[in-house]
């Protein structure tokens, strides 16, 4: 049986709180794109630590990836479900474990018809933030993808001002990764708060029951000492 994680709202609130220092040293971010769903509350509970007095809000840009996943029939309770985005609901004790895919869609993505928008990425330093670095599947594709409209919008512009991406997830799988990042990425701007190994990470925003969730989440750490 394949090990579970949970994640509590806090635990993700102090794995932001103490990557931020590091963020705001290494990356300077002037915007972040939060790769939904997962990456939504980390970015926004980052935002509150990267900002700097005199300065405004660093904004927030949101993407939707769906990486194709392939869901048990069943699990040991006989109980599943699968919501419209095709997310298992779990019950309270469900061993459902998702199983990544390999083909990556876009259900939300930057306006490509506003120039002003892209414009907003021309020349800064964008920080894409996630929950999970699993097969990097997903992250290759943002990285690429946002390269490749950033290089449009500057054409469009006659711009020669160059784009950084950098990159933070709460937690990296430490495996095989199937997607790549660039080198000047992984090497000097990318982040995780916590690499694990290639356990299931059930995060509180998944949650059916948040009081089992937090439960479960407890009595984890009990073992652990």
């Amino acid at each position: 049986m394949v090990r579970k994680i949970y994640v509590t709202y806090n635990d993700v609130h102090k794995l932001c709180q103490e990557s931020a220092p590091y963020i705001l040293d290494n990356f300077k971010p002037h915007l972040m794109i939060a790769i939904g769903g997962g990456g939504f509350i980390p970015a926004r509970i980052l935002r509150s630590f990267l900002k700097t007095p005199g300065s405004p809000n660093i904004p927030i840009q949101a993407i939707g990836l769906s990486l194709y996943e392939k869901l048990p029939s069943k699990t040991t309770n006989g109980s599943s479900s699968s919501s419209a985005n095709g997310a298992v609901e779990e019950e309270e004790h469900d061993d459902v474990v998702e199983e990544a895919g390999t083909q990556v869609t876009r259900t939300q993505w930057l306006d490509m018809s506003a120039l002003g928008e892209l414009s907003n990425l021309v020349g800064k330093k964008v920080l894409i933030v996630d929950e999970v670095d699993d097969t990097r599947t997903t992250l290759e594709y943002a990285v690429r993808e946002l390269e490749k409209d950033v290089e449009e919008a500057r054409a469009k512009m006659g711009s020669e001002a160059k784009t950084e991406f950098s990159i933070f997830v709460l937690h990296n799988k430490d495996k095989p990764k199937k997607g790549h990042l660039p080198d000047d990425i992984l090497n000097g701007r990318y982040l995780a708060a916590r690499t694990v190994g290639d356990e299931w990470i059930c995060y509180p925003w998944e949650a059916g029951d948040i009081d089992q969730h937090d439960k479960m989440a407890e009595e984890a750490k009990k073992e652990q000492v």
